[in-house]
């Protein structure tokens, strides 16, 4: 029996992946490549020792995802596969509800129809839209201020729906943060297709000479600098966080929700420091008007997730830092 990763070969899946197969189990990918690399999969294979299943699928066609459970035997699901930013889901929703609903009811379904009770879904912190104070816990409201955050939300609505529909259904909702930082070899990491539209990414791409400057969204927010407040957690800890709750589902079952972040929050200005140091590059800024979607404040009350999966976030914003100028230095090109 393997575990599933859907969006396996893109950034935090395939970190995932690697984490999977540390605690023992086997895994199976499944990508469209939309936004990620087949290249990475020989690096999979080279981290962890062994051949590293992949299927090139596109989860929104039902019959390719029922290829894909006819064709393997999965225990456990961990589903990535999603489009992901949050300007272009306000530019165009309408592709993001197509695309993050029907694949992962896809899934739900052959996994009904299978036999297979446990779905550990990445959700996000957006679900949580403009939150009335910080930290955030699990139980504040629910109230996604843009397109591909009410993906995220209608997605666990499904789920809670789902457990209360079926008891041997499990599954854990992992809202996590900012991810950034990459494998500690540098050899795998994030390698985002066409314009980056995360600010880790963006600020690796001016540090390695592919970008003149960094565009800073909004320098009038009600914050310490006027710069947008965000909780940056580092994919190792996000990996470990996926495991852990991987495994309590599979001891305990249950329905299960988590916030996964490291309870601190840094102003762009502050991470902008925070790369220069680590890089000995100038990292350059322009100012811009604020994006639509974006808010002011964000980040994590985690203390659920140390309780009950007895994890939390280990690494610095300057482990963070380091590890993203690694990969970026030794691949300037990404995965091409």
């Amino acid at each position: 029996m393997s575990v599933l990763v859907s969006g396996g070969a893109g950034y935090i899946g395939s970190h995932t992946a690697i984490k999977l197969h540390e605690s023992g189990r086997d895994v199976v990918i499944a990508d469209n490549f939309s936004n990620s690399s087949e290249r990475i999969i020989p690096r999979l294979e080279k981290l962890s020792g062994c051949m590293v299943p992949y299927e090139r699928a596109d989860l929104c066609d039902k019959a390719a995802v029922e290829r894909l459970f006819n064709k393997y035997s999965f225990d456990s699901i961990i589903h990535f596969a999603a489009l992901k930013a949050v300007g272009e889901s306000v530019a165009n929703p309408i592709k993001y509800f197509n695309n993050n609903l029907i694949s992962t009811l896809n899934l739900l379904t052959a996994m009904r129809e299978t036999g297979v009770r446990n779905f550990v879904f990445s959700s996000s912190a957006t679900v949580y839209g403009a939150p009335a104070s910080v930290p955030i816990t699990e139980d504040f409201p629910l109230r996604a201020v843009n397109p591909y955050g009410r993906t995220k939300l209608i997605i666990e609505d499904i789920l809670r729906d789902l457990k209360a529909s079926d008891v041997n259904f499990n599954a854990a909702i992992l809202r996590y943060f900012n991810v950034v930082g990459t494998h500690p070899s540098g050899f795998i990491g994030e390698a985002p297709c066409g314009i980056p539209q995360n600010l880790f990414p963006c600020i690796a791409q001016v540090a390695v000479g592919k970008i003149e400057s960094l565009p800073v969204y909004g320098n009038d927010y009600p914050t310490r600098d006027g710069t947008g407040v965000r909780d940056y957690i580092h994919v190792q800890d996000l990996a470990d966080g996926h495991i852990a709750a991987l495994d309590r589902l599979q001891a305990k079952g249950g329905l299960l929700t988590y916030n996964l972040g490291t309870g601190c929050g840094y102003t762009v200005f502050e991470v902008i420091d925070a790369y220069e140091k680590a890089s000995g590059k100038s990292i350059p800024v322009e100012v811009m008007p604020r994006r639509p979607g974006d808010i002011a404040e964000c980040f994590a009350d985690a203390s659920l997730a140390k309780l009950e999966l007895g994890w939390q976030a280990k690494f610095s914003l300057d482990d963070m830092c380091r590890d993203s100028w690694k990969w970026q230095k030794n691949n300037p090109g990404g995965y091409e």
